[in-house]
């Protein structure tokens, strides 16, 4: 089974990611908003989503006030859809067994 992206498996990054998901591309106040975090932790995730190539930042300005602006990068969208498409097997795993079956070994050789 393939492993849980560690950069979108951290919670605050993953809600950072799942709005941009949701969206072309949003302002830095509307994530911090929605996501309730504080400026510094929320440009700190930013930081490393960018890093790791899932996030671009645009610096701009609204006639005379500084905007910025986020979007999911191509890369990311896949991460994202990849992480989602591997939390959901690993979730289905344990979900899907019937009543009275017994837990698999964790066995490795």
């Amino acid at each position: 089974m393939t492993e849980l992206d560690r950069v979108i498996h951290e919670p605050a990054r993953l809600l950072v990611v799942a709005l941009l998901a949701g969206v072309k591309e949003a302002d830095f106040l509307w994530v911090l908003r929605e996501s309730a975090l504080t400026k510094g932790n929320l440009s700190s995730h930013i930081a490393k989503l960018e890093e790791a190539g899932y996030v671009e930042v645009e610096k701009t300005y609204k006639g005379r006030i500084p905007l910025t602006l986020l979007r999911l990068t191509r890369q990311g969208r896949s991460a994202f859809e990849r992480y989602k498409k591997t939390l959901n097997g690993v979730l289905g795993t344990k979900s899907n067994r019937r009543r009275g079956e017994s837990e698999p070994s964790a066995t490795t050789e």
